[in-house]
């Protein structure tokens, strides 16, 4: 069975039709409807189908400043908050408080480095384009539907939220490794032009003596 035919079945399209199919085969056992029965069942199908809207596909980057780094992952938890189960939730919002808290010191990854560029394709790009492809899925569908090597599609967004949580780590630990980098070498000047001689603690004598 092909993969687009098993997201229509779980679909709320295929249910609502469903649902109304079932109503007419209620009838049918009725009498209400007499032979004709199977022409109305599939009408009635027809009917829930086309007029059920179909999964809406959600688009978290559009209008996202690429440099409001912030903004953009504020935007992204307020729309996927209750469409996404708690342990997706919490890796984004993870995901999120690692990069708020690089934000202050970014500037010491300078204009251009890979690190940045990492981070803010993270926040604009790469966290929503899996997040956007998870929420266009019918929800039974990503839980349950095996898709790839057993996974389910929840499984594999979890899985990817993961591989950015990691990446982002490790621009957190980049950061502070130039940080403690600058406090050594700051340290090392300091050693460099006052040598171990204590600092003289003596004011000035006043020009009135």
């Amino acid at each position: 069975m092909s993969d687009g035919l098993m997201r229509y079945l779980y679909s709320r399209k295929n249910i609502v039709g469903s649902l109304l199919a079932l109503v007419g085969l209620g009838l049918s056992f009725t009498g209400m409807i007499g032979a004709v029965w199977p022409v109305i069942v599939a009408g009635l199908y027809l009917i829930g189908a086309l007029v059920t809207p179909g999964n809406k596909k959600i688009d978290l980057s559009a209008g996202f400043d690429p440099k409001d780094v912030e903004h953009a992952l504020d935007t992204q938890v307020r729309i996927i908050t209750g469409k996404v189960p708690p342990e997706v939730m919490a890796k984004v919002l993870k995901i999120r408080q690692i990069i708020i808290g690089i934000l202050p010191r970014s500037g010491n990854l300078g204009p251009g480095s890979p690190e940045l560029f990492v981070l803010e394709r993270t926040a604009t790009n790469y966290l929503p384009t899996s997040l956007e492809a998870y929420l266009s899925l019918p929800r039974a569908y990503a839980t349950l539907h095996p898709v790839q090597e057993g996974k389910t599609p929840k499984e594999i967004l979890l899985d990817q939220l993961t591989l950015l949580e990691s990446k982002m780590n490790e621009v957190a630990d980049d950061v502070h490794r130039r940080d403690s980098d600058r406090l050594l070498s700051n340290g090392r000047f300091l050693e460099e032009r006052f040598g171990r001689s204590p600092l003289p603690l003596k004011p000035p004598p006043s020009s009135e003596e």
